[in-house]
């Protein structure tokens, strides 16, 4: 009987769950891994998404050794070469920049294809010590970042929910995105016989597990609010002691808001006005209500208009001063990640490139971008306007290098591509931007092929391009220290596998903010152009496992989904190729006729890879160069018109 042991880690993934699994090894190969039983988030179950990582580790496509490319950019043309010919390609390169153009030449990418400290931040040693570019913006919540700069509380400790009367779930498909946070709501109803209500355009699996789903117009979610706004001021619902506490501009609120009527409010969200007197009457009464809101609503021109119009309910109803009360967007534990990037290395100022416009600066930057380094990123797919993006890739003069398992979308612009290790090869801690937990990650298995860690990857760099700071020196357990808070030893963090860092609650009374918000009209649209949504796939993570044959297989072909009036409209019919297309490009897939989505919207689910060819949905292409004043990408201001596909040309032979 073959030995098995287990090994402690955690998901890497940008999610809010970060979960803690067990590795289970056999004759050094995991063979499965399982949430952990004892972790209070994980509680021993794992998303649809990981719950079989080895084979991710174990593809057979995996990135296993350095290639240099051999054809144009973009073609998948490679030669594999060692590591010494490829880091002396890189480090030469870079010097060759910064003698030519200066180090504001030189461009990191990265996000959060792993939430893993060092993975995410070791590389940054190498900018920060060379006085290249940093990075700032976000891809994803950057509406919310903005709010919570500004004084506003974004989140709690998650598990006081258990506590909440009255939950609003406000586009946020917890039962795909985080599951693990479904539990603190069937808490609730449990103890309390709480109600929760959905606020989605789309019936998603958490729409059909609440006792409310409010199916509004896309991007009229700031108005719904000032409505709710309306009535509990107009009723007398609203804790206007607390309000006046909080906002610095209370008088400037209730004016604004005095205009959204519930009729008003209920013609611009396409929903009944009975329906937006009743939401506001169980907010404002339940004591506590929490607003637990998701990304997508942000990720509009007017992002900040959303966010804020949330807070100011939450403030208008005295949630906060409750357990379970108030507004749930982010929350995080309380150690210091950036301190890993050891920003104090840098020689003096820093060039400061937004991360989220990746397509202007790659095409239009002056000074130009000459030298670019990407990790956890596949930014030719997930980025808005990718088709730019693309461009911008494509360009001879840019000396691309990208850390990767796989060959993404990305990776095939690259001039040099380094394989780098999968989450069961390395040691990691993970924070998490939905609990107060931080988890260890212990390498399970040794590197398959010539994988590296990045941390690795940093050290074996840093001599090359001249740099001995005693920095580049730190093992990935040392790098990972410098990210914990005093008194807090990573070697006490190991030991426990996972510990609870809160941050103290917040309570706005202490710090007013502003609350006024703008509540236009949804921007008028041509009768035919439809709303593209492209909302997460329940097996995919962004770009994330869409090429692994089993989540592809789960999530199916890629798959248009519109409301019956809108297809009856233009003639077409489920199982049909459509043509989906605005100014920016087309993209073709099978029409699915469904009401899971309202009418003057179309969803696209997951973000697809360009190949294999028969399933290459790549929705940002046809998303905008648009951003709110605050840099939220506005990846659901995308307007599209739908056809029938015209019958691909005959090829003659």
């Amino acid at each position: 009987m073959r030995a098995t042991t287990t090994i402690k880690g955690c998901c890497p993934l940008d999610c809010q769950d970060t979960c803690a699994w067990v590795a289970h090894v056999e004759d050094g190969k995991v063979t499965k891994v399982e949430g952990a039983r004892d972790h209070p988030m994980t509680r021993g179950v794992l998303c649809a998404k990981v719950n079989d990582y080895q084979a991710r580790t174990y593809a057979p496509d995996r990135l296993l050794h350095p290639l240099r490319r051999t054809g144009p950019k973009g073609s998948g043309s490679f030669e594999r070469i060692g590591w010494e010919e490829a880091l002396d390609a890189i480090a030469g390169r870079f010097k060759a920049i910064i003698a030519d153009h200066g180090p504001g030449a030189l461009m990191p990418l990265f996000y959060l294809g792993s939430m893993g400290v060092v993975q995410r931040q070791a590389p940054m040693r190498l900018f920060h010590a060379l006085g290249a570019c940093k990075l700032h913006g976000e891809v994803c919540g950057a509406s919310m970042s903005v709010l919570h700069a500004e004084g506003h509380p974004m989140g709690f400790d998650p598990e006081e929910i258990a506590d909440s009367r009255f939950i609003v779930l406000w586009g946020v498909n917890m039962l795909s995105t985080c599951h693990h946070h479904w539990q603190f709501i069937k808490q609730a109803r449990q103890r309390h016989g709480t109600r929760v209500v959905c606020i989605d355009p789309r019936r998603t699996r958490t729409a059909e597990q609440c006792d409310q789903h409010i199916a509004i117009r896309p991007g009229s979610d700031a108005i719904l609010a000032a409505g709710l706004a309306h009535v509990m001021l107009a009723e007398g619902l609203a804790d206007l002691d607390y309000a006046r506490a909080t906002a610095a501009d209370f008088d400037a609120l209730c004016e604004q808001v005095a205009a959204w009527t519930p009729e008003r409010v209920a013609e611009a969200c396409g929903i009944d006005a009975r329906v937006v007197v009743g939401l506001a009457r169980e907010f404002a009464t339940a004591r506590p209500a929490v607003l637990r809101a998701g990304v997508a609503p942000q990720q509009t021109v007017r992002g900040e208009a959303f966010v804020r119009s949330l807070s100011a309910l939450a403030m208008l109803g005295g949630h906060w001063r409750h357990r379970g009360g108030g507004l749930f967007i982010f929350d995080a534990p309380a150690f210091d990640e950036g301190a890993a990037a050891r920003g104090d290395l840098a020689p003096g100022p820093q060039r400061s490139i937004d991360l989220s416009a990746l397509g202007p600066a790659l095409t239009d930057l002056d000074p130009p971008v000459k030298g670019l380094m990407v990790w956890c990123m596949n930014p030719a797919v997930v980025q808005v306007d990718s088709g730019r993006v693309r461009r911008g890739l494509a360009r001879e003069d840019l000396f691309t290098v990208v850390l990767e398992h796989f060959m993404t979308d990305t990776a095939l612009y690259a001039d040099i591509v380094l394989p780098a290790t999968t989450q069961l090869e390395h040691f990691d801690i993970v924070g998490a931007w939905g609990h107060h937990y931080l988890t260890v990650n212990n390498p399970a298995v040794a590197p398959r092929g010539e994988a590296k860690s990045h941390g690795e990857i940093m050290r074996l760099l840093a001599p090359r391009l001249g740099l001995d700071h005693e920095a580049f020196g730190q093992s990935d357990e040392e790098i990972a220290a410098t990210a914990l808070p005093d008194g807090l030893s990573i070697e006490a963090l190991q030991q426990a596998g996972w510990l609870k860092l809160s941050p103290p609650r917040p309570d706005p009374s202490k710090s007013p903010v502003a609350l006024r918000f703008a509540g236009d009209d949804p921007a008028p649209v041509t009768s035919d152009a439809l709303r593209l949504l492209t909302p997460k796939s329940h097996y995919f993570l962004n770009s994330s496992f869409a090429n692994m044959p089993r989540q592809r297989k789960a999530q199916g072909v890629p798959a248009l989904e519109m409301h019956p009036d809108d297809a009856n409209l233009r003639g077409l019919s489920s199982g049909q190729l459509v043509a989906i297309s605005n100014e920016r490009g087309e993209i073709r897939v099978q029409l699915l006729v469904t009401d899971v989505i309202r009418s003057g919207a179309v969803t696209l689910v997951g973000k697809w890879w360009s190949q294999p060819r028969e399933t290459a949905a790549l929705s940002n292409i046809l998303t905008p160069s648009r951003w709110s004043a605050g840099g939220q990408p506005a990846y659901n201001d995308t307007f599209v018109t739908v056809a029938a596909a015209a019958p691909a040309p005959a090829v003659s032979g």
